[in-house]
């Protein structure tokens, strides 16, 4: 039986991608709204938030790929047997 990937994943994973997309949208957020209140140190206050959330999201892509790459190497064995 195949599995969704997220019902498998480590929660490792699981921590990067939602704070990835936490610390992006705070970013972006941040960004909003100092550019509604035309405040230009506020946008870049924002943008810290956005660069780790890409980071966060780049870690969990290496994590989800160990994960997979580690699942095929179990299945692989399973096979031989």
């Amino acid at each position: 039986m195949l599995n969704d990937f997220w019902e498998t994943a480590p929660p490792a994973y699981k921590y990067a991608v939602f704070g990835g997309m936490g610390l992006t949208a705070i970013g972006i957020i941040i960004i909003v709204v100092g550019a509604v209140s035309s405040t230009p140190a506020l946008t870049f206050v924002g943008l810290p938030f956005v660069g780790v959330g890409l980071v966060a999201h780049m870690v969990s892509l290496g994590l989800r790929a160990r994960a997979v790459r580690k699942s095929l190497r179990e299945a692989e064995q399973r096979n031989k047997a």
